[in-house]
């Protein structure tokens, strides 16, 4: 009897939680401006298509080769200047995609919007 009371709390537990996340959790607070979505979604899938997750981490998720690139865009000592020179000449590991301007801008707003959705994973500032 224990253990069919304890699995049903913690079948109970598991139900609100995902209630919980899939509902309050996914709310849409991010703002993005209508004339930036297409260009957002360009930039996802280029993104896709260069298998950029093979060497990158977008929120802990990815390749470990690359550096992580969920908060690369806020970041004082990176930010877009040093996107779009890696992205324009490759680096020491980073290979040349020969990517054209138009990329680089799909590819830079993408990044852009994915540090915007990043409130919880960013380091607090030091006072």
């Amino acid at each position: 009897m224990v253990k069919i009371a304890a699995f049903l709390t913690l079948f109970t537990a598991y139900l609100v939680y995902s209630a919980t996340v899939y509902t309050y959790g996914t709310r849409d607070t991010i703002q993005v401006k209508e004339s930036a979505v297409p260009q957002i979604v360009y930039g996802k899938t280029l993104y896709q298509q260069y298998n950029c997750v093979a060497c990158h981490q977008l929120y802990g998720l990815g390749g470990y080769l690359g550096p992580e690139l969920t908060t690369t865009y806020s970041d004082p000592a990176k930010g877009e200047l040093f996107m779009r020179t890696l992205l324009k000449g490759g680096g020491l590991r980073m290979p040349n995609l020969g990517l054209s301007e138009t990329e680089i801008n799909g590819l830079v707003s993408y990044l852009k919007y994915v540090d915007s959705t990043a409130i919880s994973y960013k380091k607090p500032a030091k006072p």
